[in-house]
């Protein structure tokens, strides 16, 4: 049998050594070791602030809690399974250090309320991080953009060549979808920055604390209104798991591109040999583990959301141990994406290159141009759905004579239609059928550029 636990002196016997092991949850909370402590020495200042223990007790909580994080950074606590969680673990240890007054450090707080403070705590400093992060990877995408507005690359819809696009254009798509990320973890973060701490076990205290002191002491936001949702509430970190599926979906979305890119059959990027592997047993592979790895991986971070889901949707108010299963999933997603970006960003930053050649032949190997023709013949008065229709037809007879649009006689387009000229070939260039589409937002040249300009502006002002 296990030693009993502080609340087990209602209990006749401990734990059976399979129960304790099954119901502590040490070997994973630890990660909130730091943010326990942080915690607990403000629930301290709080005592003594409002008379509930004298200045001396509180100071000697403070410093003690310092000492057991000390130790903790220094390797020398380190608590096992018998510690059940962290929250025991610490208040063991400060009261070994301190005396008897470690026992009051839990005056007015339940587990309940403590492990949400730390929960919130730790995602937003997480938060932060990622957003930070975040920004290295659209740093990267502009950078890159910035020095490719002018080099075309096919762009496809259905996974068909459907127009050319200017390849910085196609990167910023991917830096606009980071943006939304990134705004999205700033909105995440204002829910998850709402002290439960104060809240009791669900009912609140018979003491009289002061939460908002508390609050400020650790820069929240706001408190919790209701006791209840206080200690019961994990829709911050639902959010948060949203928010960072979608930050996956976005990423996985880029993989899928960089490793068809990546293949003989596309051949418009070649990965350079600090981002790649190669095969067992075929020396001529390199294989693009890196977006690979990051498409699989999304795969649990849509687990962990579809898991807290599940988690929650059962639970009656207030505190239920169920919820003690929604740390793992948290801490799993967090170093997942954080690892996820980092990998990315080294990727883009100088694991590949985009082979121009390659690009520049694309492009003039499809039918990609054949809205321009349409186009060319609307803005000389013929209706867009009648020019259509017969675009349709250049586009049929020329496949079955083995040609591409470029390669017709301007003979072959005026019997076709009297309105075509010589500026037929300018007009179905790939250069130019990319610099014409300048409308706010679109591929052409000039608009790429105005949106690299305010694309750079936002990340030097949004911080």
């Amino acid at each position: 049998m296990t030693e009993k636990q502080t609340w087990s002196q209602r209990f006749e016997s401990a734990l059976h050594p399979a129960i304790a092991h099954f119901n502590a949850s040490i070997s994973f909370d630890i990660e909130l070791i730091e943010y326990d402590i942080t915690g607990s020495q403000a629930h301290a200042k709080m005592l003594a602030h409002t008379g509930i223990i004298s200045h001396e007790e509180g100071e000697a909580l403070f410093t003690g809690l310092e000492k057991v994080r000390q130790e903790y950074r220094h390797g020398e606590f380190q608590p096992g399974i018998d510690a059940e969680d962290v929250h025991f673990a610490v208040e063991k240890r400060l009261t070994e250090i301190v005396g008897d007054v470690g026992k009051k450090l839990h005056t007015a707080r339940s587990r309940n309320d403590q492990v949400g403070t730390d929960t919130r705590l730790y995602l937003r400093d997480q938060i932060q991080q990622i957003r930070e992060q975040l920004r290295d990877f659209q740093t990267v995408l502009l950078d890159i953009a910035e020095k490719n507005i002018e080099t075309l690359i096919p762009g496809y819809t259905h996974l068909q060549r459907a127009q050319p696009v200017s390849l910085a254009h196609h990167l910023l798509a991917y830096f606009q979808m980071a943006q939304r990320d990134w705004e999205r973890l700033e909105d995440v973060y204002s829910r998850v920055n709402i002290s439960p701490l104060g809240c009791g076990a669900l009912a609140g205290t018979t003491f009289p604390i002061d939460r908002h002191y508390t609050a400020k002491l650790l820069d929240f936001d706001n408190i919790y209104a209701n006791s209840l949702d206080g200690v019961s509430d994990r829709d911050f970190a639902i959010e948060f798991l949203c928010a960072a599926s979608i930050i996956m979906v976005h990423l996985s979305r880029l993989s899928e591109e960089v490793i068809l890119w990546a293949s003989e059959e596309f051949r418009f990027v070649t990965l350079k040999d600090s981002c790649a592997t190669g095969s067992s047993i075929m020396p001529q592979k390199k294989n693009p583990d890196v977006p690979e790895l990051v498409r699989g991986k999304t795969g649990r971070v849509f687990g962990h959301l579809q898991a807290m889901l599940v988690i929650m949707k059962g639970l009656p108010l207030a505190y239920n141990k169920d919820l003690q299963e929604d740390k793992e999933g948290i801490f799993d997603t967090v170093n997942t994406v954080k690892a996820c970006l980092e990998a990315m960003t080294i990727l883009f930053q100088e694991g590949l290159e985009f082979r121009h050649q390659r690009l520049a032949t694309a492009v003039t190997e499809d039918f990609s141009n054949a809205t321009d023709v349409a186009d060319y013949l609307a803005a000389r008065g013929v209706p867009f759905r009648e020019a259509y229709n017969i675009v349709g037809k250049i586009v049929k007879t020329s496949i079955a004579a083995g040609k591409l649009l470029k390669d017709l006689q301007l003979e072959e387009w005026q019997q076709i239609h009297p309105a075509f000229a010589a500026d037929i070939y300018e007009a179905i260039s790939p250069r130019q059928v990319v610099a014409a589409r300048n409308s706010y937002g679109g591929t052409g040249f000039n608009q790429v550029k105005q949106a690299i300009v305010k694309a750079r502006t936002q990340l030097m002002t949004d911080d």
